[in-house]
């Protein structure tokens, strides 16, 4: 939970994109929250941005992270955020008394965010609706009562924090630089970043 509301706060500061703040509807992410249960729903896109599809599901539990950058919705769907990943091999942040691989790491932060969300809302293109593993971009309502209460992307928050990066295109070029401000921010020292290793990759 303490992560959750560090998450929370560092997109606060966060200067987002269009892509993440004026591109979705946070009051219709948040009246999506039923009591006692994590909502997730996906929206599917056409290439002129029309919503051409939706699907909800219901969790009593929550959903679980399978590795560093994906998650299971059921037994025939796990959704995939693209366009970020973990540092290669082990890292070390002393301040976070981590030490380990880096894709425990980042596994371990994804898990934290998918658990303590009370709506995780997701956007594809209609294209991946029947593959068995749709990248997507998923933003999380967050929800405390006196102390928290936003919507926020997945991706932004887990590389502000230095759980994921940006990956990178074959010519070099970032594949999201939409992310580029929470990779700035994840750079000062957060997470993987606090590894001299990382940098060298």
């Amino acid at each position: 939970m303490k992560r959750t509301i560090v998450a929370a706060l560092v997109s606060c500061v966060t200067a987002t994109p269009a892509l993440s703040v004026e591109d979705i509807n946070k009051d219709y992410i948040k009246s999506l929250a039923a009591p006692g249960k994590t909502v997730l729903v996906v929206e599917y896109y056409d290439g002129g941005g029309k919503v051409v599809d939706r699907k909800g599901y219901t969790s009593a539990t929550g959903y679980n992270a399978v590795s560093p950058t994906d998650f299971k919705v059921d037994e025939k769907t796990t959704l995939h955020l693209y366009g970020v990943q973990p540092c290669q091999g082990d890292m070390v942040n002393r301040n976070e008394g981590y030490s380990g691989s880096c894709d425990e790491f980042a596994e371990r932060e994804l898990q934290v965010m998918l658990k303590s969300a009370k709506v995780l809302f997701c956007r594809a293109f209609v294209s991946e609706q029947n593959s068995p593993t749709q990248n997507a971009t998923c933003y999380g309502y967050y929800n405390y009562p006196g102390s928290l209460d936003s919507v926020d992307m997945l991706e932004n928050e887990l590389v502000s924090l230095g759980a994921l990066r940006v990956s990178k295109k074959p010519d070099g070029s970032p594949e999201r630089s939409d992310l580029d401000e929470a990779q700035r921010i994840g750079k000062q020292g957060y997470g993987m970043w606090a590894d001299p290793r990382v940098k060298g990759q």
